[in-house]
């Protein structure tokens, strides 16, 4: 096992193409480090630049207590899990998993033992015997698993290892590769453009945009307190509700301006966003989680806005209901890669919905009605309109 350092890391194609623009990330021994962001991102770049399956243009690399930038991939003590599996299909599982370490030359005995402790660990001993083309996705992606683990390297790297299963069987082994990880211990570097199976999965999350590092922060800090207008609307499902507001101020009582409501922020709020105090008269983005907008009914006790009711899904759990209100929305393209600074504008995609909110289930929502929600004052964002960066 061992750290994994990236220090102001570049990489730049031929034409000018800055894939991984200054990349600065610490990874401690044994831990579970998800990259995730939208495809263009960079995040696989920096993964196969720690392979060594891509050069870098600039900084350093290190892994462990050797700088890694020189030396080829074999020698870098690394094991990486693709998104295809790449299993070899002549061979056999019992082969597919053994054939790192008798490339190694491991003594027949050591590469037995190893083949079924793995088997044992990964529910594979049933098919050792069989061919690649005689196992479920599932299974092959356990076959790579295995192969990477028999060779007990100092850390793994993971390229969107689940991307080719479908919803439940992808949810059942994000579940099974964290368990594994957890319990071999070994600093892991995964892959990922879906935010919740990063969110799931990781011990802490790194968010690219444009070949830059926007945020890399616990799971749940990075949706409590997202750094920008990027990071919040691309972590959460559905995205950060985001609007252009008015700061007002008034003896020291702050305020926010809504389309044609005004309601006061709590003060609670005011202190983790005390940028906004110094910002009366000014246009901010404000974001709101859809957890934090409520049925009027529910929270008389809180400001309302009137919404139409533009879709309803019914989640069985609950109900996500798609409004549209009189507020000026804030239209991030995050799931697109933009930058904080090139969010706003995609008005082309047409949507009248501009809030979304989720409510208790079996709620009476019909298409067309226009009703109150509320809006909790104490659970809004503040991000500032130029930048995307939050105002701390």
């Amino acid at each position: 096992m061992a750290e994994v350092q990236l220090k102001e890391v570049d990489k730049i194609y031929e034409g000018d193409v800055h894939a991984v623009q200054d990349l600065s990330l610490d990874v401690e021994d044994g831990e579970f480090l998800v990259l995730v962001g939208p495809s263009g991102c960079g995040k696989t770049t920096a993964l196969r630049m720690v392979a060594g399956l891509e050069s870098i243009t600039d900084g350093t690399i290190t892994i462990g207590d050797r700088i890694v930038n020189d030396l080829s991939p074999k020698d870098r003590d690394i094991a990486m899990v693709f998104q295809n599996y790449a299993l070899y299909p002549h061979l056999s599982v019992a082969d597919n998993i053994a054939f790192g370490l008798r490339l190694r030359k491991m003594p027949k005995k050591l590469v037995e033992e190893r083949i079924a402790w793995a088997a044992k660990l990964l529910d594979l001993a049933p098919y050792l015997a069989r061919k690649p083309k005689e196992l479920s996705g599932g299974q092959r992606q356990r076959v790579a698993m295995g192969r990477a683990i028999v060779r007990e390297p100092q850390v793994f790297l993971m390229d969107e290892p689940l991307s080719n299963l479908d919803a439940k069987l992808r949810i059942q082994m994000r579940a099974e590769i964290a368990k594994l990880q957890h319990e071999l211990g070994t600093t892991t570097i995964y892959v990922t453009h879906d935010q919740i199976e990063a969110m799931t999965m990781g011990d802490r999350v790194a968010v690219m945009s444009m070949g830059v590092l926007q945020q890399v922060d616990r799971p749940q800090q990075l949706y409590d307190a997202p750094q920008s207008v990027f990071v919040a609307s691309f972590i959460g499902t559905p995205p950060m509700n985001l609007f252009r507001g008015t700061i007002l101020t008034d003896n020291g009582a702050v305020s926010v301006t809504l389309g044609g409501t005004t309601m006061t922020v709590a003060q609670a709020c005011v202190m983790r966003y005390g940028g906004i105090r110094s910002l009366s008269g000014r246009s901010v983005v404000v974001g709101v989680r859809a957890e934090d907008v409520h049925p009027a009914s529910a929270r008389q006790d809180l400001p309302t806005l009137d919404a139409r009711v533009e879709l309803v899904e019914a989640l069985g759990s609950g109900v996500m209901a798609h409004f549209n209100v009189d507020v000026e929305a804030y239209r991030s393209i995050a799931a697109r890669g933009a930058g904080p600074a090139d969010a706003g504008g995609d008005e082309a995609l047409g949507s009248p919905a501009n809030l979304v909110a989720h409510f208790p289930p079996r709620i009476d929502l019909r298409l067309g009605d226009t009703v109150p929600v509320a809006i909790d004052p104490g659970a809004l964002h503040f991000f500032d309109e130029e930048t995307g960066a939050a105002l701390s």
